[in-house]
């Protein structure tokens, strides 16, 4: 176990987390690289490919876990492997009641309307226009829960004040 403390100074970094420990599997996989370093070989015999793709998508977005390289036995290729980072929480942040409620329904919720907005905001990022701002103000949300839509989103984040689309193989 790691020891450090995950200090939140943004109430966007809470999406991550939300994610993580709303979703069984997700948590397994949280818990298990808590204790140990593990491939994703590895742990993928506790939940299938694509859940650990996933989840270490959120994971690493919220800079909730570290990577290091395995050193390799002689004639096989290295592969990466992943640890938890912290062991701790504390927040430090204030928000508006309705920012907070936005971020825990972006968090926890299985509303299709997000995949609605989500749909639309990569269209405007492929489209070029990716600020924060200008996205926001177009579909009547907060600054906020454009962020926290792209914690949530295994392709998207936030780089500055601008949104970016992320390489799946990232």
């Amino acid at each position: 176990m790691t020891g450090h403390i995950k200090i939140l100074n943004d109430p966007v970094e809470l999406v991550p987390l939300l994610i993580t420990f709303n979703n069984a599997d997700y948590k397994k996989i949280y818990e298990l690289l808590n204790k140990a370093w593990l491939t994703e070989e590895d742990l993928a015999a506790h939940a299938g490919p694509s859940t650990v793709t996933e989840c270490l998508s959120i994971l690493k977005k919220g800079n909730l876990i570290e990577e290091q390289w395995r050193m390799p036995k002689p004639g096989e290729k290295p592969m990466k492997e992943y640890r938890a980072t912290y062991s701790k929480f504390r927040a430090s942040f204030q928000c508006s009641m309705g920012d907070i409620g936005d971020l825990l329904h972006i968090a926890i919720s299985n509303d299709e309307s997000l995949r609605t907005i989500v749909d639309s905001v990569q269209q405007e990022i492929v489209a070029g226009t990716s600020s924060i701002g200008d996205i926001s103000r177009k579909y009547g949300v907060s600054p906020i829960f454009i962020k926290g839509l792209a914690k949530r989103i295994p392709g998207l984040d936030v780089k500055g004040q601008g949104m970016v689309l992320l390489d799946r193989l990232h």
